[in-house]
């Protein structure tokens, strides 16, 4: 599909590989070059920046953070460095729906204490509290309804707050995405996936809206955009 097919004044109702039955082999290879792509375009900062604003502290014991659709894991083993850096007790969990996923997470992670989980975000248990819940290109797969549900759930489950990383819909971020991941010869899962993912993300508005859903006023979110092509939701509690 063309961008001047696609009206980005509305998400666009389109279908990304990744989320179809397919191979571990084909998992693994696109879950490896979105990583390299979050990696080239600075797609951890914005979790790093409102980590470290936080202030959390080194005395209270282990943190527990979750990543939610943690994917290939390369997230959480950027807040484990970020926490070894500060010397930061942390319990890291990444969660994942897809048992290959959180398979291939593992794999990439062999000398990382993290923990990885298979499980559907809303049948998710764990007898440790959570502090902290993160998700980085998660909530753009999700229908409306769900991604309300999900604020509730991060609202009912964690402790310290939650923060949302994820992209953000415009037509220019998407050419460019379509362009640079047929140039640098990325996996074909991401060559469609990466600007349909761009078609299917969120606006400011859409983002107020549906907290609002949830049960959240304004004043409890902060909503803020990151170059490139992030929008990022945030909440502390």
């Amino acid at each position: 599909m063309q961008p001047e097919a696609i009206d980005f004044s509305r998400r666009a109702v389109l279908n990304e590989l990744m989320d179809e039955p397919c191979s571990r082999e084909q998992m693994r290879g696109c879950l490896r070059d979105i990583a390299s792509l979050n990696r080239w375009f600075l797609g951890y900062r914005p979790t790093l920046h409102w980590l470290d604003g936080l202030g959390l502290s080194r005395t209270a014991g282990p943190i527990h953070i979750v990543d939610i659709g943690c994917g290939y894991g390369d997230s959480l083993r950027r807040i484990e460095n970020w926490a070894a850096s500060r010397n930061l007790p942390v319990h890291l969990t990444g969660c994942d729906i897809n048992p290959d996923t959180v398979a291939i997470a593992a794999e990439a992670s062999p000398n990382s204490r993290i923990e990885w989980v298979a499980s559907d975000v809303f049948r998710y248990q764990t007898p440790r509290p959570i502090d902290l819940v993160i998700s980085s290109l998660f909530t753009h797969h999700l229908t409306e309804d769900h991604i309300v549900r999900f604020l509730i759930w991060m609202e009912a489950n964690a402790r310290t707050g939650w923060f949302i990383n994820d992209l953000s819909r415009a037509s220019m971020p998407y050419r460019l995405l379509k362009s640079f991941s047929k140039i640098a010869g990325l996996h074909p899962f991401v060559q469609h996936d990466a600007p349909v993912s761009i078609a299917r993300a969120f606006v400011e508005a859409d983002w107020r809206r549906m907290c609002a859903a949830a049960g959240l006023n304004e004043r409890q979110i902060a909503i803020a955009s990151f170059r490139p092509a992030r929008l990022c939701v945030a909440r502390r509690k």
